[in-house]
């Protein structure tokens, strides 16, 4: 992917704004999401009972593994990542996401059967929460013969910060029967002072897309964030330093008309497996040194809970989080970008995948 056709994009969005820092899609609210167009077969679904703190799994360790994109990046420059095409078959296969101001379109290109690569404004659901939402034509028109030519459900998320210095964007489809062809991007526009001392706590809201491995069907889901860092500890050594938590809560699952969906899909994993859920069980980021890094950049891996029929704590799901910090108007190290991919094989429907992105701010 060009890591630099996003960040030319911004230089639109900054003109659609004028400038002002305002959010260029605050024009459409979202707390109750009315979804997009339709999808492929299958529900979506993960959830279970909100475990409790703690960390079960391990951290980084060993030589950080971060996704494609900027080569040597440093604290005083700006940043560009991508999902990488090592993962899931079809993973990091979109390119070239540009957003285009003048008509709020999107354009993804090298994913087959989603019209003429130009997405529009989402019409079931326009927006989640502070993010766009997008979507590709259902038909295309063979332009020799005439015939209609039906397409893939393919959907796009974009968000871009109040100070414009972070932006992020999914794409994903549920046609296929596995997980499909899909990517993600986020990035920073410009350079980082991070402290070195004391801590800071962040929050916003996150929004994304669930697929499945196993069954068609694409969902969009929500929740809110929390993200504390301190950067005094653990102690700075060979360029890694940091201690990072974080959790996602009250989290929520719609279908592609934008219907909740949630109790359904908690009622369909709680009859599979034999456990009771109250709801869909917190993500949390696993607490590990060596989180962060002196430009900015975080990876790490979160897990979410369940407490089943004896009082054990069992795995919900488990994934990754990827994100940068960066500066804005108001703070050094000021809000977070980043991209969560969490998995779990509890659904009777099929492995589901959550990708959702989001943007914190102190």
């Amino acid at each position: 992917m060009n890591k630099f056709i996003l960040a030319i994009a911004v230089f639109s969005v900054f003109a659609a704004c004028g400038g002002d820092g305002t959010n260029p899609f605050d024009d459409e609210t979202t707390d109750d999401v009315d979804d997009g167009d339709d999808g492929d077969d299958g529900d979506d679904g993960d959830d279970g009972d909100d475990g409790d703190d703690g960390d079960d799994g391990s951290g980084i360790d060993g030589d950080r593994d971060l996704p494609p994109g900027t080569t040597s990046p440093t604290p005083d420059d700006s940043i560009f990542r991508s999902e990488p095409t090592t993962g899931h078959p079809g993973d990091g296969m979109a390119e070239g996401i540009v957003y285009n101001s003048t008509d709020d379109t999107f354009t993804v290109d090298n994913l087959a059967f989603d019209g003429d690569n130009v997405y529009s404004r989402g019409v079931a659901v326009g927006s989640l929460g502070p993010y766009a939402v997008y979507e590709a034509a259902s038909q295309y028109t063979d332009p020799t013969t005439g015939s209609v030519i039906n397409q893939f459900s393919h959907r796009a998320i974009y968000g871009i910060s109040t100070s414009t210095n972070t932006q992020f964007a999914i794409v994903r489809t549920g046609a296929y029967v596995d997980y499909g062809f899909g990517g993600f991007v986020y990035q920073r526009n410009n350079g980082v002072t991070l402290p070195t001392t004391g801590q800071a706590s962040y929050s916003g809201t996150v929004a994304g897309m669930r697929d499945y491995d196993g069954a068609g069907g694409l969902e969009y889901t929500t929740g809110d964030i929390d993200v504390a860092i301190d950067f005094e500890d653990f102690n700075q050594n060979t360029g890694l330093y940091g201690g990072l938590k974080g959790e996602i809560t009250n989290r929520r699952i719609y279908d592609i008309n934008g219907t909740d969906i949630t109790d359904t899909v908690l009622a369909r994993i709680e009859t599979e497996n034999e456990i009771i859920l109250n709801s869909i069980p917190t993500a949390r980021f696993t607490i590990s040194d060596g989180t962060m890094d002196e430009n900015g950049e975080i990876i790490g891996e979160m897990h979410s809970n369940y407490i089943d029929g004896d009082g054990e704590r069992q795995v919900f799901e488990s994934g990754n989080y990827y994100a940068i910090v960066a500066d804005n108007d108001d703070y050094n190290a000021g809000e977070i970008v980043g991209i969560v991919v969490l998995e779990t094989s509890l659904d009777p429907a099929g492995d589901a995948r959550e990708t959702s992105g989001f943007i914190v701010y102190r």
